[in-house]
């Protein structure tokens, strides 16, 4: 996120009313300073712009109540997606077969393709590919 708007605050405060467990946390971590003081393609940390990370943290012992977490960590997710970047922070995101080949490229910006041509240089058979994945194009 760039910024807090009173109206997302608004936001998540209304449809943290009604989270399903008492385990799950909604936080905004800070990421100023420095973090903004370095070049978007300085490194693969491409999140140069946002000053905040927006971070829902589900959490439940029952797996029965998973469908219902779930749909609400979703929804949650979804509607605060208009105040954010619309990107995610790579170390933050579930695995590939979840979260598709789509969101990690987005998650990497520009720096994607920058990321590809060192992936077929370093490791051309994708030997480290247990993370949300970059894959060779060699």
């Amino acid at each position: 996120m760039t910024d807090i708007s009173d109206e997302a605050i608004d936001i998540l405060v209304t449809h943290f009313a009604t989270v399903p467990s008492p385990l799950t946390v909604v936080s905004l971590q800070q990421l100023g300073n420095t973090v903004n003081r370095i070049r978007a393609d300085a490194t693969a940390f491409s999140h140069r712009e946002a000053r905040y990370e927006l971070l829902i943290h589900s959490i439940w012992l029952d797996p029965a109540d998973a469908a219902r977490n779930i749909q609400w960590t979703r929804a949650l997710a979804e509607t605060m997606h208009p105040f954010t970047t619309r990107r995610a922070y790579i170390n933050t995101m579930g695995i590939e077969a979840e979260e598709g080949a789509d969101r990690s490229k987005a998650a990497y910006g520009l720096n994607y393709e920058r990321l590809v041509a060192l992936k077929n240089i370093y490791d051309p058979t994708n030997l480290f590919r247990h993370n949300q994945n970059i894959k060779p194009m060699a």
